[in-house]
């Protein structure tokens, strides 16, 4: 298919992208604006700093934590920083680099439910769903208040996943099955799953939880039972082979670190269920989440979109013979839309209470997103459903529709879609290492080891902080944050911490001889006699990161091998035929 045939068949997706501009504007301004996660611009260029080093995969940031360093990226989001520290290390500043990324994830969640919609439904309803989707309430509320480029990029990927699991159904529904097909799906299915896990694990542990059922009932009703359990079967597992690297450590490693203080507490979900009126409107405000009804910010589904949605479904119960071809997309699209939506309210207490790991997702309101998707895809039914019922003669009925929707959606949501106020703040107040080390390091230390003690920031050009004894520095090497080496002359029987924090993957060697890492109030720690020694502390990676990074290496070669493969099949079929 040549450009323009492509252009011209896919003329909604053109659409789509000229009326997204709506959802961006703010990002074109000087400066930034204030965000909960106000760290994201920090997060870029400390990625940028560590690819600089050499690390990768990279799990360390020098500077925060207080300038004692963290391994941030063993446990958080890796898509948009590593996004972010390319565009910072080809020239961008920090701020404008992060602006890119934020415009990057919110565009692209439009896309690719535009791609999902279509493929099913259409060009009108994949027009319909990709607006709705992008201008859905809580998709502001994760762009301008909460500023969460992890949920962002979730979100964006969200539509893949159901797009290639909804594909698989369909075709193993068949008896006979198309080999070809069956490979991309399944390689597009586990990439797009793999692609969640790594942005935004919270998401894929909800995400599964319609998953997972989902795939039980297409393997249940289906005519090829054997190969469709060997299709789900293996695209999880090349799933997990491809964010290993990633979700092994942040499980296996976490007890390292302070994460789980954020359990409980005011983030304990119970007391952050909504209110069934807040989702047909609550007040617009950047505050945050607090029990009861009378939040800092806004929980609804959106009046048009609960409208158009009843419509919807009202329309296909009393039509839904007609609609033997994609009933089981509907129903599943009806009923998630319903049981995503039930999970926010505080009715649904019982269901919690029997889910594991739970305390986890904080926050009911986190299945916004799944709503968020599934209220779209419930639009673009309306639009589907109404260009099959009515007569040829009224077909610009459906034209109308969706004008009044897409109308709807812009008069009551693009106004949310812009940030409390403007801070003109140029990329250097989020990238000095003072303001690291003092301002953004408070607003996110749950990485650090849960006995970090003495949060002072490290003193600049101070390597360690002497506890007894006499230490005198004679020498320094910490060019690399990653590998530094410290010349001293214990006068004294003496015990000192390195200003690093500590974690298993530092390897320390004194006097050219490995010996053990010691931690002390979460720091590296010395205790030496008298004597002058040259001490190494060199950050390698532990057994389980090293495990995880070679299976996804196996993931990674395993999709190369049958891509490959693929291409020479079709280049022998060409030579024979």
């Amino acid at each position: 298919m040549g450009l323009k045939n492509w252009i011209f068949k896919n003329w909604a997706l053109f659409l789509y992208l000229m009326l997204s501009v709506f959802a961006i504007l703010p990002f074109f301004d000087s400066g930034f604006f204030p965000i909960h996660d106000s760290v994201q611009v920090t997060r870029v260029f400390e990625m940028a700093k560590s690819l600089s080093s050499g690390m990768f995969p990279v799990r360390w940031v020098a500077d925060l934590g207080y300038g004692y360093g963290y391994p941030l990226f063993n446990f958080y989001s890796v898509p948009p920083y590593y996004m972010g520290g390319v565009l910072v290390l080809i020239g961008l500043s920090a701020l404008f680099a992060t602006k890119v990324v934020f415009v990057f994830a919110i565009i692209l969640s439009g896309v690719s439910m535009y791609f999902f919609v279509k493929q099913f439904f259409g060009n009108l309803p994949a027009l319909v769903s990709s607006l709705v989707y992008l201008y859905f309430p809580y998709h502001a509320v994760n762009i301008y208040v909460r500023g969460d480029l992890a949920e962002l990029f979730a979100y964006a990927f969200l539509p893949l996943v159901f797009l290639f699991l909804f594909k698989l159904h369909y075709l193993y529904r068949e008896k006979s099955v198309e080999g070809k097909r069956a490979v991309f799906y399944i390689l597009g299915l586990s990439l797009s799953l793999a692609l969640v896990v790594i942005s935004h694990n919270l998401s894929f542990f909800i995400l599964m939880l319609f998953v997972v059922p989902l795939m039980v009932v297409s393997f249940l009703i289906s005519s090829s039972r054997k190969y469709l359990a060997f299709v789900y079967i293996s695209s999880l597992s090349l799933a997990f082979l491809l964010s290993s690297f990633y979700a092994i450590p942040a499980v296996l490693e976490m007890g390292y670190t302070n994460v789980l203080s954020q359990v409980g507490g005011g983030a304990h979900y119970p007391d952050h269920f909504v209110c069934i009126g807040q989702l047909w409107d609550s007040v617009w405000g950047f505050g945050g989440s607090t029990k009861g009804c009378l939040d800092g910010m806004s929980f609804r589904l959106g009046k048009v979109n609960i409208v158009f949605s009843i419509f919807s479904l009202a329309i296909y119960l009393f039509w839904y013979r007609k609609f033997k071809k994609t009933r089981f997309i509907i129903n599943t699209s009806f009923l998630f839309l319903f049981v995503s939506t039930f999970m926010i309210l505080p009715y649904s207490l019982f269901i919690w209470k029997l889910i594991p790991f739970v305390d986890f997702l904080q926050f009911p309101w986190r299945f916004l997103n799944i709503s968020g998707f599934f209220v779209s895809v419930t639009l673009g039914i309306f639009v589907f459903l109404i260009s099959s019922i009515i007569k040829e003669s009224l077909k610009y009925l459906t034209v109308v529709f969706v004008a009044l929707i897409i109308l709807s959606t812009f008069y009551t949501n693009t106004k949310l879609f812009t940030f409390q106020q403007q801070l003109f703040l140029d990329s250097n107040y989020f990238t000095s290492t003072e303001n690291i080390k003092n301002i953004f390091s408070k607003i996110s230390d749950e990485y650090l080891p849960s006995s970090f003690e003495n949060k002072a920031p490290a003193r600049e050009g101070g390597l360690i902080m002497v506890e007894v004894g006499k230490v005198d520095v004679l020498g320094f090497d910490d060019k690399r944050f990653n590998r530094l080496n410290i010349e001293i002359d214990a006068k004294t029987n003496s015990s000192f911490f390195v200003n690093r924090t500590f974690f298993p993957s530092w390897k320390t060697y004194v006097n050219g001889e490995k010996t053990n890492t010691f931690e002390k109030d979460g720091k590296v720690y010395f205790s030496l006699p008298k004597g002058e020694y040259s001490i190494d502390l060199i950050l390698s990676e532990t057994k389980i990161e090293i495990v995880a990074n070679i299976l996804s290496l196996i993931g990674i070669v395993t999709i190369v091998v049958v891509i490959i493969s693929r291409r020479l099949d079709k280049f022998y079929a060409k030579k024979t035929s």
